[in-house]
């Protein structure tokens, strides 16, 4: 059910096009037959060329994931455009993205992106956690860049193959006229931009060279009657600002204006930077000759400045998502003074008795096993035992429905807080059954919680859940939280595992962040502990696939801690039923623990052999800096004069699924380090794998 498969460099049209496009660099992968054949016919007209051309239809046999990895073996192909309706595998499409995204550039358009959820959600999190908002964590976790318009499709692509990534989102602008100076600064700061500040030290170079009457800051008006050198000169000043992170140049064609000059010079002087140029040449027929030029110097050129600033903006996600495949997370790995595997049998248990909807108990106790703190719910049924337990504990406390059927307990009039007295105590529980029965005459109601009533004031409230997601499985969530979650809406998506740096984006993207940090005399919460607590929860993800949805909300986040002062868990009967392979929940895989092993050499030196993980890249360089120059030869074939971060995250910042790396870990003088290291690279389909090992030269023989 498919158009076919166009390769241009060996004249193979074996589809239901009529005509072949140029050879060039482009691989092309499309769900919809009727968007390659009107994608064909403008690229032939644009000259656009590719290097594949394939219309994948019901992917019986052959996935994205497939052709993604068949693309990224073929040296041709420098980007990869891909038009995805719906994604089958997800596991291996995720696997083969994050490989080729490494290197090069992977563009998608997802159509679709209102779909409604195919289930009724029964958690804050379901409701919250969208179809689209999925993809999208998806996509930035395997470093694709995603685009909303068809039209941008070829523009970014080639320009993110053609361009190094910014190291920011610092964009400065040169242009001669005052009006699209203004123009480019309001479509920058609408997509979350920032207009670079210029030093002083710029400011005072750019007035030995421009004219009195500059505009003095950023943007750079040169003014109407600006040549090409001057155009030229305020580029190359202004891109050894170290606050500028690249520069944008207008030009607007006026009397005494030389299009076809300034771009020339605009080439020259971008040759000499080490920082993205991009340039928007107003105009039609006028400015025709300076396009084609700019495009020879490798310049991406547009013909209106906001086109040039949604290209730009694409460069920055694509740095950050770049990022997350480099990033090096510092060594605080989270240790459980707990066995995760005992643990697992005591849950087994729980999850195969009760109903699908767990108690607040039940849910709160999965928490703790993994050192989230919880306030402790006691069950009262009567409003006598309510009475004592809250005498118990001590006032003031915070009585809660207690019902499997009811969710959103604020809802049926469920929560009642502050309650300060015996009196208080016995009124709210006569009110709460009263309400609750009368609101939701199906549920069972099996009496009420008591518990203490934590108070804050400079508390925030958060959100953290998990949702199962039928495509990418387990997602994680972290929002604002409270009775308005899914008024706000202000949240953020990631696929589980997470990492430190992972789990800090997450709470950066919020538009709350600014209030974590603390805001106008509010102290700001404790974000290293916070960041914790979303690692935690997300080993919790990870070890129970039966978890269908899971809801911390509130999550009290202060100055101090971090504890959780409701939750709830929805199970998957089916899967606690029928045992599914480990983490087929997840779509990308987890540390695989289970190979971590304590071993002795033969001179009774106590190792630790282990998968490699991305903290090891401070311990790789210095294991490789302990090898002669033989054992680099005999293990890379190549030599090189040192290690770069580059080339330690491709060593150390692996995907499980397609390779494996042991350490041998040991302790000298207190301290850890690698002594050798053992890989298996398994080729696309797992048929075969390339071995490699390396020991550092005083540990040969041991």
């Amino acid at each position: 059910n498919c158009l076919g498969i166009i390769v241009p460099g060996i004249s193979l049209n074996a589809s239901f096009a009529a005509s072949t496009p140029k050879k060039g660099h482009i691989g092309f992968i499309s769900q919809s037959g009727a968007l390659c054949t009107s994608v064909l016919d403008w690229a032939i007209d644009e000259g656009i060329g590719f290097s594949y051309f394939v219309s994948v239809g019901n992917m019986l046999d052959v996935s994205m994931g497939d052709l993604i990895d068949y693309f990224g073996s073929a040296t041709e192909t420098q980007s990869i455009i891909l038009y995805i309706e719906s994604i089958n595998e997800a596991r291996e499409f995720m696997s083969a993205a994050r490989a080729f995204a490494r290197t090069k550039p992977i563009v998608a358009y997802k159509a679709g992106r209102f779909a409604e959820s195919a289930q009724a959600a029964a958690s804050h999190t379901g409701a919250m956690a969208g179809v689209d908002a999925v993809y999208e964590a998806a996509f930035q976790r395997a470093g694709i860049e995603r685009i909303f318009q068809v039209e941008d499709m070829f523009d970014c692509a080639e320009l993110l193959a053609r361009q190094q990534p910014p190291k920011g989102d610092r964009l400065a602008i040169i242009t001669n006229a005052g009006g699209p100076g203004v123009m480019t600064t309001d479509a920058l700061i609408a997509r979350d931009g920032k207009l670079a500040s210029l030093s002083e030290e710029t400011i005072q170079k750019l007035n030995e060279h421009l004219p009195p009457f500059w505009s003095h800051n950023n943007p750079v008006d040169v003014l109407g009657d600006a040549p090409p050198e001057r155009y030229s000169k305020a580029l190359e000043v202004v891109l050894e600002d170290p606050g500028v992170d690249a520069v944008l140049v207008i030009l607007t064609p006026q009397a005494m204006t030389d299009p076809g000059g300034t771009a020339t010079a605009v080439g020259q002087a971008a040759a000499k930077g080490h920082k993205p140029v991009l340039a928007a040449w107003m105009g039609g027929s006028s400015v025709a000759e300076g396009l084609l030029l700019l495009n020879k110097a490798g310049i991406p050129s547009y013909t209106k400045p906001e086109q040039a600033v949604r290209a730009f903006m694409h460069l920055v996600s694509y740095a950050r998502n770049l990022q997350i495949l480099h990033e090096t997370p510092r060594d605080i790995p989270v240790s459980f003074s707990l066995d995760r595997k005992r643990l697992k049998g005591v849950f087994d248990t729980i999850l195969t008795e009760g109903s699908d909807i767990l108690s607040e108990n039940v849910s709160k106790a999965f928490l703790e096993a993994y050192e989230i703190p919880v306030t402790k719910p006691y069950l009262a049924r009567t409003a006598e035992e309510a009475v004592e337990v809250a005498q118990r504990l001590g006032f003031p406390v915070v009585m809660k429905i207690h019902s499997p059927q009811i969710t959103h307990k604020t809802d049926v009039g469920g929560v009642a807080l502050n309650l300060g007295n015996d009196d208080a105590v016995r009124q709210a529980f006569t009110r709460m059954l009263k309400t609750a029965g009368e609101k939701r005459p199906d549920a069972t109601i099996l009496g009420v919680t008591v518990q203490n009533m934590v108070t804050y004031p400079s508390g925030f409230e958060l959100i953290i859940g998990t949702k199962r997601d039928p495509v990418f499985g387990s997602v994680i969530m972290v929002g604002m939280g409270g009775i308005a979650a899914e008024v706000f809406r202000d949240r953020a998506l990631a696929l589980p595992p997470l990492t430190e740096s992972l789990a800090r984006r997450m709470l950066e993207s919020l538009k709350s962040w600014p209030l974590l940090q603390g805001y106008r005399g509010r102290p700001g919460v404790n974000i290293d502990r916070l960041i914790e607590i979303l690692m935690r929860f997300s080993y919790l993800v990870a070890d129970y696939p039966e978890i269908k949805e899971l809801d911390v909300n509130p999550l009290l986040v202060t100055s101090d801690d971090v504890i959780a002062l409701d939750a709830r868990v929805i199970v998957d009967r089916e899967l606690v039923v029928h045992t599914v392979r480990p983490y087929a929940h997840l779509a990308i895989r987890p540390y695989p623990e289970e190979f971590v092993t304590e071993r002795r050499l033969k001179d009774g030196t106590p190792v630790i052999l282990r998968p490699i993980k991305p903290e090891d890249e401070p311990m790789w360089h210095e294991l490789l800096a302990g090898c002669s120059t033989q054992s680099l030869w005999f293990r890379f074939s190549y030599l090189f004069k040192q290690t770069t971060h580059e080339m330690a995250s491709r060593y150390c910042f692996i995907d499980y699924d397609r390779e494996l790396g042991i350490v041998a870990e040991v302790e000298e003088d207190g301290e850890r380090k690698l002594i050798g290291v053992g890989r298996l690279v398994a080729d696309m389909n797992h048929e075969a794998a390339e071995y490699a090992v390396i020991v550092v030269d005083r540990w040969h023989g041991h």
